[in-house]
Order: structure tokens, then C-alpha cells, then sequence
């Protein structure tokens, strides 16, 4: 019984942790679409300089 409950944690802990991974991969495929796009489409500064999209 204790081997069999051991085996369900382990199953549960990596579908939990394959869909984490799954999620993380997806929120940084966005978040480097939305940097690129950051470089393409750039707002004009004041003074005829290329402006950019972040502060820093």
C-alpha cells in the first residue's frame, strides 16, 4: 500500500510540475514576442531621437 501511495505522489508531483514548467515556457514565449514588438514599433522621442518603449 505505502509503495503504491509513494508512486501516486511522485505522478502527481511531476504532472504538477510539467505543467508549471508548460506555463512558465508560455508566459516567456509571450513575454519575448512583447520585448521584439518593443523594438519594432518604437515611439519618436522629443528631439527627433528614437525613443524607447521602457524607462530604462
Amino acid at each position: 500500500m505505502v509503495p503504491l501511495l509513494v508512486v501516486l505522489l511522485l505522478a502527481l508531483l511531476l504532472f504538477g510540475a510539467g505543467f508549471a514548467l508548460e506555463a512558465l515556457w508560455w508566459i516567456a514565449v509571450i513575454v519575448l514576442a512583447v520585448w521584439v514588438l518593443g523594438f519594432v514599433i518604437r515611439p519618436a522621442a522629443s528631439g527627433g531621437r528614437c525613443g524607447r518603449w521602457y524607462r530604462w
